[in-house]
């Protein structure tokens, strides 16, 4: 196959928020494919939050994208050219090619899709690994029972949203938190949460008190900052706290310190970061629960899709 590869790569690390200068096109010629390896070209690429963290070389979970490699992201693509007998042209995998137009490896980095179970966008979203954080943080960290009271933060997020409504699916109140009245309307009126609440616009503690008259059970942290200060002054004895990341503080370019934990203490609450990748054998009990209720449209999604690399 003759042609070229457009590739993104990061060319300088970005201070604050990013920008474009800090990203760079090249385009470069395909070379063939080896024996066992399969080519495949990009239909979805996923963008994500935790992408910001690979901007940068301060020490985290996963090492960096070196500059002038091309960034990381999970992809949904086709098979284009195989010389391994496990896949054939027009196959459809989900992998993690980053941001560009083909790549080539010897497949076992993919995994397979099927078209006629659900779209394939979704293997990047709903079931895929934003769904599989919110069922590996909420099912087996935060440990729901019915009646239990579920607070979500970045609600209407990919994440958060599949975090209340599997929430709803097991018994429980799904309050969310958000950013706008639009994304509150969404989250109760269209995903079926209990309550929501605008942390621009709401004194937070009286609005999550007022949203949670039995207390937090569970507090699926995805912001940090100000609003994980808030939640824990209305925690549950005995509470769980799922620490999935900390948006509000991914742009920040120093410390700005962080909320009191004495109220982890007086409630012998418990409060545990996770990373998805290191659960990727939760992905058939994920698959199979999830899924189900995807088909129902028991749990609902929304997708923003933009075309062009």
């Amino acid at each position: 196959m003759n042609g070229k590869n457009r590739r993104i790569l990061l060319k300088s690390r970005p201070v604050g928020m990013p920008t474009a200068a800090n990203f760079g096109a090249v385009d470069v010629p395909l070379l063939p494919v080896a024996d066992g390896d399969v080519r495949r070209r990009t239909i979805y690429l996923s963008v994500d939050p935790y992408m910001r963290g690979r901007m940068s070389d301060a020490a985290s979970y996963a090492a960096p994208v070196n500059l002038g490699d091309v960034m990381c992201g999970h992809t949904v693509s086709e098979v284009v050219e195989s010389r391994n007998p496990a896949f054939r042209t027009g196959d459809i995998v989900a992998g993690y090619d980053g941001w560009q137009q083909y790549a080539a490896s010897n497949g076992k980095d993919l995994r397979k899709l099927d078209p006629r179970a659900a779209p394939v966008s979704t293997a990047l979203g709903v079931l895929g690994m934003p769904g599989m954080t919110a069922f590996v943080g909420l099912i087996d960290i935060g440990q729901p029972r019915a009646g239990e009271t579920v607070v979500v933060s970045a609600a209407s997020g990919a994440v958060g949203s599949v975090v209340g409504q599997l929430a709803k699916a097991r018994g429980c109140r799904a309050v969310g938190i958000a950013g706008s009245a639009e994304k509150c309307r969404y989250v109760v009126e269209e995903l079926g949460f209990d309550a929501c609440v605008n942390y621009k616009t709401d004194d937070l503690v009286p609005a999550l008190q007022a949203a949670c008259p039995n207390r937090i059970d569970i507090d699926f942290e995805n912001v940090g900052g100000a609003v994980l200060a808030a939640v824990l002054r209305v925690l549950n004895r005995g509470a769980r706290i799922p620490l999935c990341g900390r948006i509000s503080e991914y742009n920040d370019t120093e410390d700005r310190g962080g909320p009191s934990l004495r109220s982890l203490l007086v409630n012998r609450a418990m409060i545990k970061g996770f990373i998805v990748s290191d659960h990727g054998d939760r992905m058939p009990a994920f698959i199979q629960e999830v899924a189900p209720l995807v088909r129902d449209r028991r749990i609902k999604y929304r997708e923003d899709v933009i075309d062009g690399l």
